[in-house]
C-alpha cells in the first residue's frame, strides 16, 4: 500500500509536468516556489526539495507567489546570506547547517481573505543525508499536503488552496518561458531561450510537482518512523 501511494504520487508529478506540453495557456498559478541560494544569489531550483540534498553551509529559499511560468516566479526577497541565518548555531559533528529563507509572498498574491506573515529565516541543522525538504519540515511547519501529497503550505500559509489556478489578469502579459530553473519577475539570475507562448512552463509545472515528490516522501518518512 505504501509503494502504490508513493508510486501514485510520482506519476502525478510525471502528469503535471507532462501539461506544459500542451497547448498554450496564459493561465497564471498560485503556489510555493523554491530557490537554490548557492553563491549568495536566488536561481531558480533544478531539482525538487525531495531529491536536492544541500551540502552544510547552504540557502534555500520558499517563495508563495503567482505566476504563469518560472519567469513569472517571485524569488525570495530576503538574503541568500548563510552566516547571517546560522551564526547562532553551533556545528555539530554527524549533523549539516542548512539556512532556509521564508517569503510569504506580496498581498496581492495571496488568496482571498488571508494576509502573508512576515518574511523569516531559520538555520535547520539535520543530518548529513537530508535532504532540502526535510530541511524545511525541521523549521517551518506544520506543512499542509493535499490527497495527492502536493505541498500547500508552510508554517501554515495558506489556510486553503493548492496551486490553484488563479482568474484574471495582473495587468501584465506573463513573460516567455526560460530555460528549467531560470530567472524570476524580479530579474532572471541566468538567460532562458522561451517558446514566447506565455504559457505554463516544463520550469513551473515541473516546480509544482516537484513538490508533490516532497510530499510523497515526507508521507513515506512518517509512515516508516510510525512502524
Amino acid at each position: 500500500m505504501r509503494r502504490t501511494r508513493i508510486a501514485g504520487a510520482v506519476l502525478l508529478a510525471g502528469t503535471v509536468t507532462g501539461l506544459a506540453a500542451g497547448p498554450a495557456q496564459a493561465q497564471e498559478y498560485r503556489y510555493w516556489s523554491f530557490w537554490d541560494g548557492k553563491g549568495g544569489s536566488w536561481a531558480y531550483a533544478t531539482q525538487g526539495p525531495a531529491t536536492l540534498r544541500p551540502a552544510d553551509g547552504a540557502v534555500e529559499g520558499f517563495r508563495f507567489t503567482v505566476g504563469a511560468d518560472s519567469a513569472a516566479a517571485g524569488k525570495p526577497r530576503g538574503a541568500a546570506d548563510f552566516d547571517a541565518i546560522c551564526r547562532d548555531t553551533p556545528a555539530e559533528d554527524g549533523r549539516k547547517r542548512i539556512g532556509i529563507v521564508l517569503d510569504f509572498g506580496t498581498a496581492a498574491d495571496a488568496p482571498g481573505g488571508e494576509r502573508p506573515p512576515k518574511a523569516r529565516t531559520a538555520c535547520a541543522q539535520v543530518p548529513e543525508d537530508a535532504s532540502a525538504g526535510e530541511a524545511l519540515a525541521a523549521v517551518a511547519r506544520p506543512l499542509r499536503y493535499d490527497a495527492n501529497a502536493l505541498l500547500c503550505a508552510i508554517a501554515g500559509y495558506p489556510k486553503a488552496g493548492c496551486a490553484e489556478a488563479v482568474s484574471g489578469s495582473k495587468g501584465q502579459a506573463p513573460s516567455a518561458a526560460p530555460s528549467a530553473g531560470a530567472g524570476d519577475r524580479d530579474g532572471a539570475d541566468g538567460e532562458g531561450g522561451g517558446s514566447g507562448d506565455g504559457g505554463p512552463s516544463a520550469g513551473l509545472l515541473g516546480g509544482i510537482a516537484a513538490v508533490v515528490v516532497l510530499g510523497a516522501a515526507a508521507v513515506w518518512q512518517a509512515r516508516r518512523r510510525r512502524g
